[in-house]
């Protein structure tokens, strides 16, 4: 047998150039080389002789010992002189250093997927003098080594299928009053993204996801490892209607500080819940049957697996039961029943299993191996029948962290196919640049001519976005017309769309199409920089040529230039919540600097939000957390308003300055057989910024789910989540991300628009929501807008007081200033007055102790306000959010969608309304230019009087700076302005009505 062909994996640098590298060699030049190490292998290109701006074009491979350790690799790139080619050596040996790069194994891209990049050069030590860039490429790929491989055929497993026999359900639940008000449509965003109709509605779930195999869902959900010693965490079942503040479990992880090293490995923030596995695998030489089933019961739940119609005498179900183990219960029935018989079901064997006897597994244990069991019993209809056969199952007691939980049929959740946990990613988006330059040889005009000017236009659309250029400038007498805009798109992967391409003629009363072009999204060139691309021609068809033609026909051609931007970040979150700022090309990410642990312990007191049979009230209710591109879904508890999850998640941290959004929402989709398509129901959220969490330290909160309806401020309830920041990395590293941008380079080199980035996070939110639906359970767009802040940047009155009063908390640390300023000229407090002198004029004579006092002075102010610092990670602030007072007209107006379907009258009512304030606004504003107006008047003659009186009175304070010694002057003017009430004239200083009798402009407006 030949031995069999195993896979390599090999990583690629190729050194493409430099730029701007600093001579060395004496004569304003340089011979610069490139060493490249990687996992201990040392490699080196050719010299480039005597250029500051060389050109290698080499490829370096090197082979990847271990693959999976890849990410934990570092590539060091060194740029040398060699001295050997230039005049200034002397006799030394050693090369000149020009730069180095250090590259993470993150940041390695597969091969197809590189691109390349100039990195900048970096120094070697602290007083190295480097500069310049270098264009590397990197890539990985595999390789098959020699040798034959002898395949072995794997059967695929078998799918998961969701459709076994449901409890009969007498009644639809129908949702309660408060459920039915959380759902009100969210308003149309005011920035309009779509000028085409939306493309055709999604294929059902099921088909889709198998026909995107590229689609790669995190099935594993990482959970807690239970240990013996695990203390229970205890809470209160019972919420406070009136409190709206987050509070502290008490328990064991509430003050809680591990060594980062265990931190990243263990997983103790939830619960443990014990739970008996059942894995019915198959059955072998049962008695002649059409569709065989098994039926589990322990104690009062019962469950079945689906029919198997394919091998009536050895059939094969393969599927995993989760029963919750919190009763004892005695004894495990399991038997096989045939489903095909026309007078019934017919009892084909079964086995019992003393649950005392069941194994208990616990990490590290592998899988239980299944076993073969001799199906025993008799039917009671045929007393005669003979049982024959076996069946392969294995029991096993274990908890949540069981790697075949996520995937079981619970008794708690039984619609499986929607109730189940899980792990989604968001699609992998881009910025698509399309640069409208210019276009030829168009067929503008008929045989008249038009009495309008000329107007023609490029529309360009990308499925349901739509983008149009402004007025084109026309080349002279030559049919050519150049616009040099450009117009921004959001793409996500798989890049399989085509862009649209349109020339339109706006000039008469309707529009008339000149011409377009197709052009496929897959082969537009990627962009990880600003460097520049090529630009190209393309043709156009259709148009007035084709119709006057009878066919297709040139209609001229359009120059334009396509990029996708992988250098920047596609927003689809609000700036001020964001959870990821890295660029789109993994080659631009950082290394992680930290882990983010959440343990979703479960929810206490929450509201009915549907009712069942008889008008009982149910929550069905599910969590979900998003951080980055990674979002988590626990399963479904039915029918209770105190679910426990136990649940417990991990993310990899970019930048502590980011915050993670979790939200509760009630399950309606698992009743989508029986009472068609239906929203989730959304509960409440909460948002944790990870900046407040301290290092290695866990919280564990209760957090009030709060929803604003239109009806006014309602407590869903409460959820209980234990949150830990694992922060390993050295501290310098740590706190060196503070010294740097938030966003990509790209966005301060290239700035999107606010308006124009409203429109393409809109699409981008619409893009990720429509991929997250095509999972397995579905992710609905309600979902995704609602924990997205989809209408964060509506129009909405109590926002705006919010704001407003943002503000003005912001400017009371300038007003208590002021007002203590006051307080010492009047002299309210004769010492402090006094020691206030004393201090002055130390810092007169002294100047230089000034700025150090003032930065003692900041620490003693940060020291004092430790005392206040909160305890507990922020929620949601009902205070701040004006939320507690709010009118119900403006919560009316607030969900109102655009455009407005009240009545005329109230419509004409809150637009008097939005006048009056606007009103106010504008006041304030010509208040504020007046004053700066007045501030330019001082030396603009525009009042000749007073100008002479300023430039007198800076000629005399001239004359007097110069004589006068300033410590003198500093004293008596400190003097006079701290001197006592005794000595002050009421009335305003002459210094202030002097300035407020300056003229301003605002008697020149209309």
């Amino acid at each position: 047998m030949t031995s069999p062909q195993h896979t390599v994996r090999k990583l690629t640098v190729e050194v493409v150039d430099a730029r701007d590298l600093l001579p060395k060699d004496g004569q304003g030049t340089s011979s610069p080389y490139v060493v490249v190490e990687f996992a201990g292998q040392r490699k080196r290109t050719k010299t480039s002789v005597r250029s500051l701006n060389p050109k290698w074009h080499e490829k370096l491979e090197f082979l990847v010992p271990d693959p999976a350790d890849m990410e934990a690799e570092e590539l060091d790139v060194e740029v040398y002189s060699d001295k050997r080619q230039g005049t200034s050596g002397g006799g030394g040996r050693k090369n000149h250093f020009l730069g180095r790069v250090r590259i993470y194994g993150s940041q390695f891209a597969k091969k197809g997927e590189e691109g390349l990049i100039y990195f900048p050069l970096e120094k070697r030590a602290l007083l190295s003098w480097v500069r310049g860039d270098i264009g590397l490429r990197i890539y990985y790929y595999e390789e098959q080594q020699q040798g034959e491989e002898k395949k072995l055929d794997q059967s695929n497993p078998q799918q998961e299928h969701n459709e076994a026999k449901k409890e009969s359900i007498s009644d639809i639940p129908l949702p309660t009053e408060t459920a039915s008000e959380t759902q009100e449509p969210p308003p149309v965003p005011l920035v309009v993204v779509e000028e085409v109709p939306s493309p055709e509605p999604a294929p059902p779930p099921q088909h889709v996801v198998e026909e995107h195999p590229r689609e790669v869902l995190m099935a594993e959900v990482k959970k807690m490892q239970t240990t013996a010693t695990m203390e229970k965490t205890t809470v209160s079942r019972r919420t406070n209607g009136g409190h709206f503040e987050p509070k502290a479990i008490p328990g064991k992880f509430s003050s809680t500080r591990e060594a980062a090293d265990r931190i990243s490995s263990a997983y103790d923030l939830v619960e443990p819940m014990q739970f008996l596995f059942v894995k019915v695998v198959k059955a072998r030489n049962l008695q002649p049957c059409e569709n065989p089933s098994v039926k589990v019961r322990a104690g009062a739940q019962t469950v079945r697996t689906k029919q198997s119609p394919g091998n009536s005498a050895n059939p094969e179900w393969n599927q995993v039961f989760s029963f919750s183990h919190t009763k004892a219960e005695s004894t495990l029935e399991i038997s096989v029943w045939d489903g095909g018989a026309a007078a019934g079901e017919t009892f084909l064997g079964g086995v019992c299993f003393d649950l005392s006897d069941v194994p208990v597994r616990d990490k590290p244990d592998g899988p239980l191996a299944a076993q073969w069991y001799r199906l025993e019993g008799s039917d009671d209809r045929n007393p005669t029948a003979h049982i024959t056969g076996d069946i392969m199952v294995s029991v096993w007691i274990g908890t949540q962290a069981d790697e075949a939980f996520p995937d079981s049929w619970n008794t708690e959740a039984p619609h499986v196919g929607h109730t189940r946990s899980k792990v989604y990613q968001s699609p992998k988006l881009w910025y698509l640049r399309v640069s409208v330059i210019e276009a030829q040889d168009l067929h503008v005009g008929g045989p008249s001519p038009s009495p309008f000017p000329v107007d023609v236009r490029v529309k360009i659309q990308l499925g349901f976005q739509s983008s149009r250029t402004r007025r084109s400038t026309a080349g002279g007498d030559s049919p050519s017309f150049s616009w040099h805009e450009d117009l921004m798109f959001v793409v996500s992967e798989p890049l399989d769309d085509q862009l649209l391409v349109l020339v339109e003629d706006r000039s008469g009363k309707e529009t008339t199409l000149l011409g377009h072009a197709m052009v496929e999204v897959a082969s537009v060139e990627q962009r990880l920089d600003e460097r520049p691309l090529s630009s190209k021609w393309f043709n156009l068809d259709g148009g007035k040529a084709a119709a006057a033609s009878g066919g297709a026909a040139y209609a001229g051609r359009i120059h334009l230039r396509l990029c996708l931007e992988g250098g920047y970040h596609v927003l689809d979150e609000a700036a001020h919540v964001c959870s990821d700022f890295r660029a789109t090309a993994k080659q631009l990410w950082r290394p992680a600097v930290g882990v983010l642990e959440l343990g979703i312990l479960g929810a206490r007191g929450l509201l009915p939000m549907k009712t069942k049979g008889g008008g009982k009230g149910s929550t069905d209710a599910y969590c979900v957390a998003k951080y980055g591109k990674k979002w988590v879904r626990t399963r479904t508890i039915t029918d209770s308003f105190d679910p426990r999850w136990n649940e417990q998640y991990t993310w990899q941290v970019y930048d502590p300055c980011t915050v993670l959004t979790i939200g509760v929402f009630d399950n309606w989709r698992m009743f989508a057989d029986l009472a068609g398509e239906r929203p989730d129901y959304r509960i409440g959220k909460v948002r944790i910024r990870l900046s407040t969490l301290e290092s290695n330290r866990v919280y564990t909160n209760s957090y009030p789910l709060l929803v604003l309806l239109r009806s006014g401020l309602k407590k869903m309830g409460e959820v209980e989540v234990a949150v830990r920041f694992a922060c390993p990395a050295l501290l310098p590293d740590t706190c060196a991300i503070y010294a740097q941008p938030m966003l990509p380079r790209m966005h301060h080199l290239r700035p999107i628009g606010v308006p124009q980035q409203e429109a393409l996070r809109g699409a981008a939110i619409k893009m990720v929501a429509g991929w997250l639906a095509r999972s397995e359970p579905p992710l609905g767009p309600e979902v995704v807008r609602y924990m997205l802040d989809a209408d964060s940047h509506i129009w909405s009155m109590r926002r705006s007081k919010s704001n407003w009063f943002r503000i003005m908390a912001v400017l009371a640390w300038i007003v208590g200033v002021a007002r203590w300023l006051d307080d010492i000229r009047r002299w309210r407090n004769p010492v402090t007055t006094f020691l206030v002198h004393l201090l002055f004029l130390v810092l007169v004579w002294y100047p230089e102790l000034a700025a150090p006092t003032g930065f003692f002075y900041l620490v003693l102010v940060a020291a004092w306000y430790r005392r206040f610092r909160p305890k507990l990670p922020p929620g949601m602030d009902v205070r701040l959010s004006q939320a507690d007072a709010v009118e119900p007209d403006e919560l009316d107006e607030e969900f109102d969608a655009v455009p407005t379907g009240k009545p005329e009258e109230l419509v004409r009512a809150r637009y008097d309304r939005l006048r009056t304030l606007a009103g106010r606004v504008q006041t304030v504003m010509g208040d504020f230019a007046a004053q700066g107006e007045r501030l330019q008047a001082l030396v603009s003659w525009r009042d000749p009087r007073a100008t002479r009186l300023f430039v007198g009175a800076c000629s005399a304070a001239g004359v007097v700076l110069y004589v006068v010694p300033p410590k003198m002057v500093a004293v008596a003017l400190g003097f006079y302005f701290l001197r006592h009430p005794m000595f002050r004239d009421p009335m305003p200083p002459p210094t202030l009505n002097f300035f407020r009798r300056l003229p301003s402009l605002s008697d020149r407006i209309l």
